[in-house]
């Protein structure tokens, strides 16, 4: 029988990047001192698999970087060399290569052959040094063992052959090279190279919200709030050792590849707008038979709710996806810069959209290479200012509401004011000494601005700051600062729970129905003449023993015929992150569930919309989005409307 193994190279790819993300998150909380074995042992199993894959697949360059490292490996699980923080960083450097060629093979392009290369002869003269032997009796050991593997694994071994071949050829050519697979693992029959411990052991996994900061340190802080505000003197806290993984349960969970998903979003956003449609309809119908349809309108609203709710979940994955690679990049980093660095983890486990979590990864490694190179301070400045010689970096998520924010918080220099305005008035823009702070702060977000002395080749705080927003914004999504000269800056990153289905309030404006967003709205009223006062020539309402800025959507949206009386038109309230206003609209048609469609997509950005949506009778209704309203149409604060 004839097995076509390309069609394992997807599972492969996958189990292999995973592998990969463990091995890197094992060697960053390694502790050289006092190794763990359950810990050597699980990186060395996930080599092991990788190495034993590859080799099947014919991916050559691929199986020998992994023998190599694999070698090295073997000998430090068996305490037959000492691991120290030169060899930690030469096995990290590994990794960066075979993700390299991971890549290169699954997107069948060139491969990394001189880093390859490279990265082999490290390898084999660090082994060479550790054993005694010289480089060349090792690359000739190294030689033999690459050539027993592919005699090992030329005949596949797992695949069962009607003629009973395959299994004869499993008892003649099983080997510790083709047992761990990844995907093809024999739990039966583990490696006979392996320590018995390792036998009955489990993979080891890293507790979540850990992060490698400074080479020798791993501080574990309690919350954001409280890092935020102090730095202890001695933050040096040991590692709490890694859990082993719990046996994992039969057919627990199934790769799907997610243009299925995406496709069945696509789906259930349709079958919602066609519910909607029904519910129209249902209302028309009266008697006996309309009452008995409307039953069944309910049910079936409540069935694609739920459906909805299930279908949106497959999409959604913790942050720390995003997260758990920040603990390498800042290792590095501060390492690079001289500086020391602790990175605090916090919400890792908060879930976000996927289409979400891949388009984060470029703004937050910018954030975060800023606040490590321009935020904080060398050891030697922090000491001085009375400072732990340790900067913290806190990466933070959490959700409120259908909105998640992501916090990069450092206790660092903060932001110059002064040296903000000057560079802003040296490039021509219009400014004030008397600006707000927050106002300030959001110049660096102007295309080429930079305050920094000197370019590094690392990064500059605001350089690439206008790309950073701009792809923060392409996602529905904004970015506020915070920041206090010589204590440090927070950014904080909002973004929506997902960019599919929305609870929204329907509303009339004219002959035009709008969208607004449930988790924005506080209340709707009628007001009367003695709450409508008059500011300048803005009109404020008096609700709730406090002024509200007002907005009259028919003239924000130039609709004709609309209502622009307050006394004569419904007030919608509103909060968006930081401002609370009244929205003027002529009536409220319903709350509703509505499909988001992309409006920049099909036509361009619009202030204030965050995109649009059919209703049940086949008309386009347009979706507010608070943030922006507030953010263009507001320019008093709440707590600034005073008369």
């Amino acid at each position: 029988m004839t097995i076509d193994v390309n069609q394992f190279h997807g599972v492969f790819f996958d189990e292999s990047d995973e592998h990969l993300q463990d091995m890197e998150q094992l060697l960053m909380t390694l502790d050289v001192d006092a190794p763990d074995p359950e810990e050597l042992n699980s990186i060395f199993r996930a080599a092991h698999s990788i190495k034993g894959g590859s080799g099947i697949f014919g991916f050559d360059a691929l199986m020998n970087l992994t023998h190599v490292m694999e070698n090295l490996l073997d000998k430090a699980r068996n305490q037959e060399i000492q691991v120290t923080a030169a060899i930690v960083d030469i096995f990290l450097q590994t990794l960066d290569v075979l993700k390299d060629t991971l890549t290169a093979y699954k997107e069948q392009t060139e491969l990394p052959q001189d880093q390859i290369d490279a990265s082999i002869k490290i390898l084999e003269e660090t082994l060479a040094r550790a054993s005694g032997q010289t480089a060349d009796d090792l690359q000739e050991n190294v030689q033999k063992g690459t050539t027993a593997v592919s005699d090992d694994i030329e005949g596949f071994g797992f695949f069962d052959d009607d003629e009973g071949e395959a299994q004869a050829a499993i008892s003649e050519t099983k080997s510790e090279e083709i047992e761990g697979f990844g995907f093809f693992d024999d739990e039966d029959e583990p490696s006979q190279s392996e320590p018995q411990a390792e036998k009955t052991s489990n993979e080891a996994t890293v507790d979540e919200g850990f992060g490698f900061y400074a080479p020798e340190t791993l501080p574990v802080k309690p919350d954001v709030e409280q890092a935020a505000q102090s730095v202890p003197k001695q933050p040096i806290v040991k590692p709490v050792k890694p859990k082993p993984k719990a046996a994992p349960k039969e057919a627990a969970s199934i790769r799907v590849d997610t243009t299925k998903i995406d496709a069945m979003v696509n789906l259930v956003g349709e079958l919602v707008i066609t519910q909607s449609m029904l519910s129209n309809v249902g209302q028309e119908v009266e008697g006996q038979i309309g009452e008995r349809l409307q039953l069944a309108i309910d049910e079936l609203q409540r069935n694609t709710r739920e459906i909805q709710e299930s279908v949106m979940s497959m999409r959604m994955l913790p942050v720390n996806m995003t997260f758990n690679r920040f603990p390498r990049v800042v290792r590095d980093l501060s390492s690079k810069l001289g500086k020391k660095v602790d990175l605090v983890i916090q919400g890792g486990n908060t879930e976000i959209d996927k289409s979400l979590i891949e388009k984060l990864v470029d703004p937050l490694t910018h954030l975060v290479r800023n606040s490590i190179d321009h935020g904080v301070e060398s050891p030697e400045k922090r000491l001085a200012s009375g400072k732990s010689e340790n900067g913290t970096v806190i990466l933070s998520a959490e959700q409120k509401g259908s909105s998640i924010i992501i916090g990069i918080i450092d206790d660092g220099a903060g932001l110059n004011k002064e040296r903000i305005l000057e560079k802003a008035m040296q490039n021509g823009l219009p400014v004030s000494p008397d600006m707000p702070d927050s106002e300030v702060w959001q110049l660096i977000f102007q295309a080429g601005f930079s305050t920094a002395a000197e370019v590094t080749d690392v990064s500059g705080r605001g350089v690439g700051m206008d790309v950073v927003r701009r792809n923060i914004e392409s996602i529905g999504g904004r970015i506020e600062i915070e920041s206090s000269q010589g204590e440090g800056s927070a950014f904080y990153i909002h973004l929506p729970l997902t960019l599919a289905i929305v609870d929204g309030m329907c509303v009339s404006v004219g002959d035009q129905i709008f969208v607004i967003p449930l988790l924005n709205v506080i209340e709707s009223f009628q007001p009367t003449k003695s709450q409508v006062k008059t500011l300048g020539n803005d009109k404020v309402l008096w609700i709730r023993d406090q002024y509200w800025p007002l907005v009259s959507l028919t003239q924000l949206m130039q609709v004709d015929n609309g209502v622009t009386e307050p006394t004569k038109g419904i007030v919608v309230l509103l909060e968006s992150s930081k401002k609370r206003y009244g929205v003027l609209v002529d009536s409220l048609v319903g709350q509703q569930q509505v499909v988001i469609k992309s409006l920049e997509q099909h036509y361009k950005k619009v202030a204030g919309i965050a995109g649009a949506t059919i209703m049940g009778d086949g008309k386009v209704a347009m979706i507010l989005d608070a943030d922006s309203v507030a953010a263009n149409c507001i320019k008093i604060p709440n707590e600034e409307v005073s008369l």
